[in-house]
């Protein structure tokens, strides 16, 4: 991205942001958010069949297009009444649109439409709906109308869009500024397309809303470069991609980002690999799935989120689903998650979860769906490597020992907006033959070998609270994870062993460590440079620089005592 894209982009995140502070005061950030984004998806699509429409519109004005409306055929020419008729009659045939992709958009979802009626909504009006007039009540009601008409005239948004605009507690008025303020923001831009720009608004707005609503806000969003990690080491380059927590669908977006980047790289057409990409996920919270259905919806991609919202554990949406790709990001130590559960429950082949913790559902259920030759990463608690409680010992002896377990990373703290507790990602495979991947990579033979990276020092500090994952850290890891995967150099980068950062260790060790998956276990301590001098000497030296201090401590000590003694103090 140049610098002229960058400086749109930030100026664009600032005038959002501005817009949803209109509703700061009067919403919490959970509704909020819903609020601000339903509206600008719906200045997106308006923004979008406005394009086409000229687009439309200059191809029946051009004597070298098939569409082409010959003024000469019309009493008055192109400006006469008969021809702009004519031509208004063909801009609203849906086929125009639909042939490229582009939601159709009836007149009273069009923005310019909200903008002229919001002001007459405040006190309630009349307005021609569908062919017929509706009482509008309200601004909030004159949007879900909006929204209606955009699902009644587009089936992919069945279900995505959150109608609830007219049960918001509050000022109409509010409502009808943020409209106006929305109405400001280009979805158009000379070299980057109005989808690129919605998926950079969905990102920026998802990130600004989980700091906003802190813990709870977590539940839906992880952050874009651990995400980024995750997609760069799984390599979704083709199959079925599968994410049974899925929240706003982060790891869809970014494997969309991965295949178009890889194409480029193998001279493959991205679009056509694109086709070649099937997308599960499933999401208990009703407006997170909304927003996850709208996030694939804006992006053109073709997903199957079950028919309806639900808990992966006790109404499973894809049951017969065998993945090539599976991520997730589940809660972590999520309790009281087996009610309705049976113990005996064919998912739980490693041994039963505890009910205290989910860590090892999660893994389960995963595993489940997974095909043979797949490949499953998800972030978990770090407690997950080395707990014993409630037959989770058990369960990572039992998934060691079936030769499960590709690649534990360490994360460094601070990464997520929501919770504190260290995490680490687990990476595994039923399947660690040679063979050829997805992603056209060479695989060895890896059976009784798990990689153990230590990513703890890696990342940056962002601000006084986050840290996070820079471009380069991103690709160190999963160049040297590919790289172990192969044999072969990745990037100029071969694999070996590294002190105090990653390790290739045998089941047999793993064993000796009573199946503990601690990174730090494996990789040891890092090599301190030598300086040369030799050890009696430096010990002499940091011996005499000791006693050099405690001398020092001990004449302030004194000049302290005499200090207070002068104001009148004993001690």
């Amino acid at each position: 991205m140049n610098d002229q894209e960058q400086q749109f982009l930030n100026a664009l995140d600032a005038k959002l942001w501005q817009a949803a502070d209109k509703l700061r005061s009067t919403l919490d950030a959970a509704q909020y958010k819903h609020a601000v984004l339903g509206l600008i998806f719906v200045k997106y699509v308006t923004d979008s069949f406005s394009l086409r429409r000229d687009e439309i519109k200059a191809d029946f004005q051009n004597p070298g297009h098939e569409y082409f409306l010959d003024p000469a055929d019309f009493e008055g020419g192109i400006e006469g009444e008969e021809y702009q008729q004519e031509l208004e009659i063909e801009l609203e045939q849906r086929d125009y649109y639909r042939e490229q992709n582009v939601f159709w958009v009836p007149t009273e979802a069009r923005w310019k439409f909200l903008q002229d009626k919001a002001p007459l909504a405040i006190g309630g009006c009349e307005l021609e709906s569908g062919g017929k007039s509706k009482k509008i009540t309200s601004v909030g009601h004159l949007i879900d109308n909006a929204l209606d008409a955009l699902e009644r005239d587009n089936p992919a948004l069945k279900g995505f869009l959150n109608k609830h605009y007219s049960q918001l507690k509050i000022d109409q008025s509010k409502l009808k500024e943020l409209i106006d303020l929305i109405a400001t923001i280009p979805f158009n831009h000379d070299s980057l397309n109005s989808k690129d720009i919605l998926g950079h608004v969905y990102e920026y707005m998802l990130g600004q809303f989980a700091l906003a609503e802190g813990k709870k806000g977590g539940q839906f969003y992880t952050p874009k470069s651990i995400v980024s990690l995750i997609v760069e080491m799984i390599e979704p380059f083709e199959g079925r991609v599968y994410d049974p927590a899925m929240g706003s669908g982060g790891f869809f977006v970014q494997s969309e980002r991965f295949i178009e980047n890889h194409a480029d790289k193998l001279h493959v057409d991205a679009s056509a690999q694109k086709q070649k990409i099937s997308i599960y996920g499933q999401e208990y919270n009703h407006t997170t799935w909304q927003l996850a259905g709208m996030n694939m919806v804006i992006r053109g991609l073709d997903f199957n989120f079950g028919t309806e919202p639900a808990s992966s554990y006790t109404h499973d949406q894809h049951p017969d689903l065998r993945a090539d790709f599976i991520m997730a990001n589940p809660p972590f130590n999520m309790k009281e998650w087996n009610a309705g559960v049976d113990d005996n429950d064919p998912r739980w082949v490693y041994g039963t979860p505890p009910a205290g913790n989910a860590n090892f559902a999660w893994l389960q259920h995963m595993l489940h769906h997974l095909a043979p030759d797949g490949s499953q990463a998800l972030l978990l608690a770090n407690g997950s490597m080395s707990s014993t409680s409630g037959g989770e010992g058990e369960i990572r002896a039992a998934l060691v020992e079936n030769d499960l377990v590709e690649c534990m990373v360490a994360l460094p703290g601070q990464l997520f907006t929501n919770t504190q507790i260290p995490a680490c990602i687990w990476f595994l495979t039923k399947n660690k033959r040679g063979r050829t991947d997805k992603a056209g990579r060479q695989l060895r033979e890896r059976k009784g070998e798990v990689l153990f990276i230590d990513a703890r020092n890696l990342g940056y500090m962002k601000d006084r609270v986050l840290r996070d994952f820079a471009a380069e850290d991103i690709q160190k890891v999963s160049d040297l994870y590919h790289a172990w995967k192969t044999g072969a150099e990745v990037n100029g980068v071969g694999y070996e062993d590294v002190a105090g950062f990653c390790k290739s260790a045998t089941l047999a060790e793993i064993e000796k460590h009573d199946f503990v998956l601690t990174p730090g276990r494996y990789v040891g301590a890092a090599e301190e440079e030598e300086d040369g001098i030799p050890f009696a000497e430096k010990m002499a030296g940091l011996t005499a620089k000791l006693s050099e201090q405690f001398a020092e401590s001990d004449r302030l000590e004194a000049e302290i005592k005499v200090n207070l003694k002068g104001l009148g103090y004993e001690c």
